[in-house]
């Protein structure tokens, strides 16, 4: 993936769907979406005003000490009162945000974090870790009635990269560092994180750290989780700072507590990461195959080989087809390499004639497979690359036809993904025909491999029922968990577990480390302020 530059100040990001305002499509480009699926709407829904909402005055006040970090404006509120699921589009274009937070705090630094954490404990008023708000599984939003008031704790004021260790190639960096900002601060070291999630330019460090996000590599360092060196997090009990290390076996890590915690433990205010040098050779290819279960093959051999490739991408022939990859019913496979140190074109070569092997044919468009230095531009891998950046908005546009277009993501062990790929086609596509009384397309990408496994991508879409899109997305949803755990699937490779895969979740944890997670909990957060319902309570 290119690295992406820090965007004008002056565009404004979309409080009701996904990124920038003036990216989402236009009215008519809406209808032609739209008239793919029959039973949509003849026209879009309107683009949502925060004025039709009738947001009411805050249930609370800030004390006059905190009051300059605080806001209360309804349009900041209302940016802040959901995530970026299909679900929350939808509310947000019927007018349903449910209960949207009072108060909004943007903190600089850590000491204003405890701060207004502990004069929420004291209030009874909840607190709701913010980043980029790109969450897709209601992890930032507040569902419920147990407490007086609810606060937003935006950390993206705290944006910078604070130190760089060039010798140790680690970086200590702000929880609320937004992806191209991370990139620009690090860049005139020569250095980059290297992870590149589908949200890059919407969301922060510590909504990475905080969900255990994965990212654009697809072998090796496929999650957050393989650069983090130490943390700091903000607790009502106190600050916990873990040692930067390379590696310890001093009984369990302490930041494995707080990986994934979603801001139910406590506030991750800064890490030191582990960072790369910029990578100078690249290489890209795609490979075409007329069965689906030999790209499986494929990919599985590729992933245990010693290749590791950057990239290793299989669309299904529908994937392929709705991002322009290919129009012949083939699925196609992406690869990617890519170094700082050395040419990367021979093991591209080799990861092409594993592919052949099995059945692999042809390349990408630009014959380059195995060219140094090919980026795919113009050829299968770039129009991946386009669709794969563009999805979001479309599916937003989709939603304001009133087509249900839904996304979810799982991972298994290799003996068991082509049976649950397979169930996952057949049940949530006869459920979105009973839900609908129309056929739906239900495609499958793998994103991430790994030598015992695979994490397959699902895309559903659907004639919705206008009006009701929530509940058929709410049906489809509950048929998509009981196929993961039929077939023993996590409920989450890397999109989080948030309120929407609770039930999920609570049944693949184990009772005893339920139980000391809810321990954990009462513990760090005794008044029970930190993202009520997130992972326990």
């Amino acid at each position: 993936m290119a690295d992406t530059a820090t965007p004008p100040t002056s565009r404004v990001r979309s409080w009701w769907g996904w990124g920038w305002a003036d990216a989402h499509p236009d009215d008519a480009e809406c209808v032609a979406m739209g008239a793919l699926f029959p039973g949509s709407l003849a026209r879009p829904l309107p683009v949502p005003r925060v004025a039709d909402l009738g947001i009411g005055a805050p249930a609370v006040a800030p004390p006059a000490s905190l009051a300059h970090l605080v806001a209360t404006d309804p349009g900041d509120r209302a940016a802040h009162a959901m995530g970026k699921a299909y679900r929350d589009v939808v509310r947000a274009l019927r007018g349903r945000p449910r209960r949207v937070p009072d108060l909004v705090a943007r903190p600089r630094d850590e000491q204003q974090v405890a701060d207004l954490l502990e004069w929420a404990g004291e209030r009874g008023v909840a607190v709701v870790p913010y980043g980029g708000g790109s969450s897709v599984t209601g992890g930032v939003e507040y569902r419920g009635d147990a407490h007086r008031a609810v606060l937003s704790l935006d950390l993206t004021a705290m944006d910078r990269v604070l130190e760089v260790d060039a010798a140790g190639r680690a970086a200590r960096i702000q929880a609320g560092t937004l992806g191209p900002g991370l990139e620009d601060q690090l860049r005139p070291h020569g250095l980059t994180l290297r992870h590149f999630p589908q949200s890059f330019e919407f969301s922060t460090l510590g909504g990475w750290l905080a969900t255990r996000a994965g990212g654009h590599y697809a072998t090796g360092r496929t999650h957050i989780d393989d650069f983090v060196q130490s943390l700091r997090v903000v607790t009502p009990a106190g600050t916990s700072a873990s040692w930067r290390l390379p590696a310890s076996g001093a009984g369990p890590s302490p930041d494995r507590l707080f990986l994934g915690s979603e801001g139910a433990l406590g506030v991750i205010t800064e890490a030191w990461l582990r960072v790369q040098v910029r990578p100078a050779h690249k290489a890209s290819a795609a490979v075409a195959f007329a069965a689906f279960d030999d790209a499986l093959t494929a990919v599985r051999l590729i992933a245990q080989s010693d290749l590791v490739p950057a990239n290793c991408r299989l669309l299904d022939a529908g994937e392929a087809a709705l991002a322009g990859a290919a129009a012949d019913g083939s699925a196609v496979l992406v690869l990617g390499f890519e170094s700082a140190d050395a040419p990367v074109g021979d093991r591209l070569r080799q990861a092409v004639e594993l592919a052949r092997s099995c059945g692999g044919g042809a390349v990408g468009a630009d014959g380059a497979a195995g060219a140094e230095g090919a980026d795919g531009t113009g050829d299968a891998v770039g129009a991946w690359r386009s669709a794969f950046l563009k999805m979001p908005y479309l599916r937003d546009g989709l939603a304001r036809m009133g087509v249900v277009a839904e996304t979810f993501e799982t991972a298994a062990t290799w003996d068991r993904i082509p049976g649950l790929i397979e169930a996952v086609r057949t049940d949530v596509g006869a459920a979105a025909l009973k839900a609908t009384g129309h056929p739906a397309t239900v495609n499958c990408r793998l994103t991430h491999v790994y030598p015992d496994g695979a994490a397959p991508y699902f895309t559903v879409l659907a004639a919705g029922r206008p009006g009701d899109e929530v509940a058929v997305w709410d049906d489809l949803k509950a048929v998509a968990g009981e196929v993961l755990h039929r077939y023993g699937a996590t409920v989450t490779h890397h999109h989080a577990v948030g309120r929407d895969h609770r039930p999920g979740y609570d049944l693949q944890r184990p009772e005893p480390f339920a139980l000391a997670l809810r321990a954990a909990k009462d513990a760090l957060d005794p008044r029970g302020i930190l993202n009520p319902g997130v992972l326990v309570g």
